[in-house]
């Protein structure tokens, strides 16, 4: 079974940089798929990215298409979430998630994460 632990979350100022990262361990299928969420303050979880577990096909909600980059160093079963030019409604706890589908939403992920906050001030 898969665990999934994130870090790298922070407090930075709009138009700074973080890169989040989600540790994988336990064994998965290769035809997998990671996706990055994240909820907003009084908001539901909402999709960011996703990517397939061989390091393919990545796909972007169109909120930080440009912005961000979702890749996974394969060898280290480490994913990564790059987030560049940060503004304050990227504000969020992000979530790392594992599927079976190429889906954006979130009822084909079956394991998560425990979050992590990232906080943009203008």
């Amino acid at each position: 079974q898969v665990q999934l632990a994130e870090s790298g979350g922070g407090s930075v100022q709009a138009g700074d940089s973080l890169r989040l990262s989600c540790a994988a361990s336990g064994r998965a299928s290769s035809s997998g798929v990671l996706g990055w969420f994240r909820r907003a303050p009084g908001k539901e979880r909402e999709f960011v990215a996703l990517i397939r577990w061989r390091n393919t096909s990545p796909f972007y909600a169109d909120s930080v298409k440009g912005r961000f980059t979702i890749s996974r160093d394969n060898p280290k079963n480490i994913l990564y979430l790059q987030m560049n030019s940060l503004k304050p409604e990227d504000t969020a706890v992000y979530y790392c998630a594992l599927g079976d589908q190429y889906e954006r939403d979130e009822r084909f992920y079956h394991t998560w994460g425990q979050g992590t906050q990232v906080t943009v001030a203008s």
